[in-house]
């Protein structure tokens, strides 16, 4: 009676980090699970945003939010005309794309490949890493709504993973 489920949720894959020509450069996804890709195919919209932060190492004090970067995917399909629409906002250039199955779909919109986070001449000589969190939003309930219906979840999952730790420099 209180087995638990033995059910896969979503999961964050990566994140891989690089510094080239000092860029650091990121490389992340998701994998969805079963239930909101049955959701995805049956016609209900998906937001799926990426925060893609950076973070530097402190040995005593918490750990220091240096930067981040917002990407927001939104995953549409049409059952009746069988066709699947993502779009891709980073908060300067929005991208839309259509496709014709669901696991190009999928490639497209759920990686991230080599994304410039920032250069390392901004940054303090330390040891940094790269923390990705993923969310699923269900509803976007107005202020006034969501702060009566505080019981109301508004996020489907939430997921976070850090990469490996790092140099910039002479750091750690």
């Amino acid at each position: 009676m209180f087995f638990p489920s033995i059910t896969r949720c979503a999961e964050i894959i990566g994140p891989e980090t690089k510094i080239v020509n000092n860029e650091i450069y990121v490389t992340t996804g998701l994998i969805l699970d079963e239930k909101q890709l049955r959701d995805l195919k049956n016609g209900i919209a998906k937001e799926i945003t990426f925060h893609i932060d950076l973070f530097r190492v402190w040995k005593i004090w918490p750990d220091e939010f240096v930067l981040g970067k917002p990407i927001v995917k939104t995953l549409r399909a049409d059952p009746v005309k069988k066709e699947y629409v993502a779009t891709s906002s980073d908060g300067m250039t929005v991208i839309e794309k259509r496709f014709n199955e669901l696991d190009s779909l999928l490639k497209w919109s759920l990686s991230i490949r080599d994304l410039k986070l920032t250069n390392t001449r901004e940054l303090d000589p330390d040891g940094y890493f790269v923390r990705i969190t993923v969310e699923s939003r269900l509803r976007k309930l107005p202020p006034v709504i969501s702060y009566l219906f505080f019981f109301v979840p508004e996020k489907e999952f939430t997921k976070v993973k850090d990469s490996s730790k790092f140099s910039v420099g002479q750091g750690k």
